[in-house]
C-alpha cells in the first residue's frame, strides 16, 4: 500500500509502520469503537508476533549452552504467546475478516509464520518432532498466501519489517533443516535448501527498499535488517552441518555461513551505536523486533562454530546471548509499565 507524499516521491503507508488499531479498539464493519469490555488480545498487533519469535530464540540459544532451566521457562512463555497470538488470528480470519484483510499484507503480518517456526524448532530440539512436524505444515501453508500478499503492496523507502520476508522464508529452512537432521528425511534438507535460497534473493530485494534513515528513527523493527542474516546464517550453518551437502557444495555453505554471519555482526554494530546516538526509551510493541535478532545473532554464533570449524564463535555467541536475555527482560519490564500507566479504553500511542 503506497500513497503520495509529494511528485516523484513515495513513502510506505502508516499502517506498514504500526498497528491499525489501539487498545480497546474494536474493528467491525469498517468502524473503529472503543469497549472496555473488549477482548484484551484484540489491542495486539501483528508485530505482536516478535514477541515469540525473541522468547523462542532465547530459548534455543540457553538450550544450545546447557542452560535447561531458563530455556524452558524462556520456552513456556514462548508458547503461552504464540497460543494467544494463535487464537487472535484466528478469530480476525473467522470474525473479523475486514481487519484481517487490512493487516495481511502488511509485513508484521509474516510474524505468524517465523514465529511458528522458532517455536516447532525449539520443540523438535526437546524431542516433539510429530509437534515440530505439525509446526513445519503450518507455517508452511501460511506462508504463500501472507508473502504474496505482502510482495504485492511493496514499495520504496520501506522500514525494517520489509525484511520479515527474508526471516519467514528462512524460518522455514531452519525448521525443515532441523527436522531433517533428527528425522532422517533427505527431502526436508533439501526443502531447506530451496527455502535457504530464496531467501537470500528476498533480502536483497528486501535492502533495495530499505529506508536506511531508519537506522536513526525506527521504533525497533529497523534491527530485522541485520536479524535476517542472522537467521540466514543459522539456516546456513544447519546446511553446512548437514550430510547431505558434501566438497563443492560443503565448502559452498560454509562459506555462506561465515559472510552471512559476518554482516549480520556488523549490522549489529552498527545498529547499537545508532541507538547510543539516538536513544530510543519509549516502549513500543516493534522493540520486539530489536530482541529478536540479538538473540538470533548470538544463537547464529553459538550454531555455527561446530559446523565452520570456528570455534570462537561459540563464546562471543554466549556473551551476546546475555545481552539478548538483558534486552528481554528490560523489554518486558517496559511493556508491563507502559500498560500499568494507561488509562481503560485508551488508544496506545505506542506504537
Amino acid at each position: 500500500m503506497k500513497m503520495r507524499a509529494a511528485p516523484g516521491r513515495v513513502v510506505v503507508a502508516a499502517r506498514w509502520r504500526a498497528a491499525p488499531a489501539g487498545p480497546g479498539a474494536v474493528v467491525c464493519a469498517g468502524r473503529v469503537r472503543d469497549s472496555a469490555g473488549a477482548r484484551w488480545w484484540a489491542e495486539l498487533s501483528p508485530a505482536a508476533g516478535a514477541a515469540v519469535m525473541a522468547s523462542g530464540i532465547i530459548s534455543v540459544g540457553l538450550r544450545l549452552t546447557g542452560r535447561s532451566t531458563l530455556s524452558l521457562v524462556a520456552l513456556v512463555v514462548c508458547a503461552a504467546l504464540w497460543c494467544v497470538l494463535a487464537a487472535d488470528f484466528a478469530a480476525r480470519l473467522l470474525g473479523d475478516r475486514r481487519r484481517f484483510r487490512a493487516e495481511a499484507d502488511t509485513p508484521a503480518a509474516l510474524t505468524a509464520v517465523a514465529a511458528t517456526t522458532v517455536l516447532g524448532a525449539r520443540l523438535s530440539l526437546l524431542g516433539w518432532q510429530p509437534v515440530a512436524v505439525a509446526m513445519l505444515a503450518l507455517a508452511a501453508a501460511l506462508w504463500p498466501g501472507l508473502l504474496f500478499a505482502v510482495l504485492k503492496h511493496w514499495g520504496r523507502r520501506m522500514p525494517g519489517a520489509a525484511f520479515l520476508v527474508c526471516v519467514a522464508t528462512q524460518g522455514l529452512a531452519v525448521l525443515a533443516g532441523t527436522l531433517a537432521a533428527t528425522t532422517g528425511r533427505d527431502w526436508l534438507g533439501r526443502a531447506a535448501l530451496a527455502a535457504f535460497c530464496l531467501g537470500l534473493l528476498l533480502y536483497v530485494a528486501a535492502l533495495l527498499r530499505f529506508d536506511f534513515r531508519e537506522v536513526f528513527s525506527g521504533a525497533g523493527d529497523h534491527w530485522v535488517a541485520g536479524g535476517a542474516l542472522s537467521i540466514t546464517a543459522l539456516a546456513a550453518s544447519g546446511l553446512t552441518a548437514s550430510h547431505l551437502w558434501t566438497g563443492w557444495a560443503h565448502t559452498g555453505l560454509r562459506t555462506v555461513t561465515l559472510a552471512t554471519l559476518g554482516l549480520s555482526l556488523a549490522w549489529y554494530a552498527v545498529l547499537m551505536a545508532a541507538e547510543a546516538v539516538v536513544p530510543r526509551t519509549r516502549y513500543d510493541t516493534r522493540r520486539w523486533s530489536s530482541v529478536f535478532p540479538l538473540g538470533m545473532t548470538a544463537t547464529a554464533c553459538i550454531s555455527a562454530a561446530g559446523p565452520t570449524g570456528v570455534p570462537w564463535l561459540r563464546p562471543l555467541g554466549e556473551v551476546l546471548l546475555w545481552i539478548a536475555v538483558g534486552a528481554w527482560l528490560l523489554t518486558f519490564a517496559a511493556l508491563l509499565l507502559s500498560r500499568a500507566g494507561r488509562r481503560p479504553g485508551a488508544v496506545d500511542r505506542t506504537r
